[in-house]
């Protein structure tokens, strides 16, 4: 049985998409009678707010989306990333990168090979000692990039098949010391035996990183399912400039929680329209993964009420 999670990242509150893929998560699990946790990546302590862990786990509850055990955090884990971060070191993996933002997307712009578009060039894979001093010495403090120099890797998707993937030579401590999420999360999969991961569409794209980093640090690879976004009205990503689009913003307009997620039960085809739902257990014995759509869908504020 493959344990599942959903682990949001405390920078600001919750919304309706973020909600559905929660929902969706504790479906996936709890329909193969498998294990579900609640994890914060609270990695970017910077960014990160207590406020926003309250409110995350306070609006997962008002939907019954409540994990097996302890809430862990990763602003609690930092000794776990660090060991990796040493491994892939010791295995001669790790290499300084002093370029900025731009420099990276200005050298991306003529063609390097195989990688993908936008993929970095290796600019400062290869530097001598001297010029990583004269770097240095300029001010510039780098991050650290894994050589992975164009290897494919291949992820076998729940939603998506075959998913092919070019591995460039990837950030895994930033600029700053901090490790990087692709670290932790493969980290924290390994370390709590998640074996399955339901995330949003918009996160595909890095998993084949994070399968090749897995393997290289010796990890269990878990099974993926990447599923559709939410939109806006004008089609773009959900956020909050779409207006009323998180619970407490909701319940101010006179949405409660029961009809957020009969909201959410019908963009799943698993209730009719105007439904309420008292919790995401009573939508268990009509769920089926197979069944999941395969299109984003269009929050229209209208059908809320």
């Amino acid at each position: 049985m493959p344990t599942g999670r959903f682990a949001p990242s405390p920078t600001g509150p919750l919304h309706v998409g973020n909600l559905r893929t929660a929902v969706l998560a504790w479906l996936f699990a709890r329909v193969d009678g498998s294990p579900f946790l609640v994890r914060i990546d609270d990695l970017d302590r910077a960014a990160s707010r207590e406020e926003h862990v309250r409110s995350h786990l306070a609006d997962l509850a008002a939907l019954g989306v409540v994990g097996d055990g302890a809430v862990v955090r990763q602003s609690d884990r930092f000794p776990l990333y660090e060991a990796a971060l040493d491994r892939l070191a010791a295995a001669g993996l790790l290499y300084p990168c002093y370029c900025t933002r731009r420099e990276v997307r200005e050298a991306v712009a003529a063609p390097h090979g195989p990688q993908p578009e936008g993929a970095y060039p290796g600019t400062c894979r290869d530097l001598t000692a001297p010029e990583r001093r004269a770097r240095e010495d300029a001010g510039r403090r780098p991050a650290w990039r894994v050589r992975a120099a164009g290897e494919r890797v291949v992820v076998d998707d729940r939603r998506h098949g075959r998913v092919d993937g070019v591995i460039d030579d990837f950030v895994v401590r930033r600029a700053d010391g901090a490790p990087a999420y692709q670290v932790a999360v493969v980290v924290d999969d390994d370390d709590q035996g998640v074996g399955e991961v339901v995330r949003a569409d918009d996160l595909l794209d890095t998993t084949p990183r994070q399968v090749w980093l897995a393997g290289k640090l010796g990890l269990a690879v878990p099974r993926y399912a990447h599923v559709p976004l939410v939109l806006g009205p004008d089609g773009e990503r959900l956020a909050k400039r779409h207006g009323a689009v998180t619970l407490v913003d909701l319940r101010a307009a006179g949405v409660d929680p029961p009809r957020v997620l009969g909201l959410l039960a019908e963009s799943l085809g698993l209730r009719p329209a105007g439904a309420r739902v008292g919790s995401v257990a009573d939508l268990l014995p009509a769920f089926s993964p197979d069944d999941v759509p395969r299109h984003p869908w269009v929050l229209r504020l209208g059908h809320v009420a």
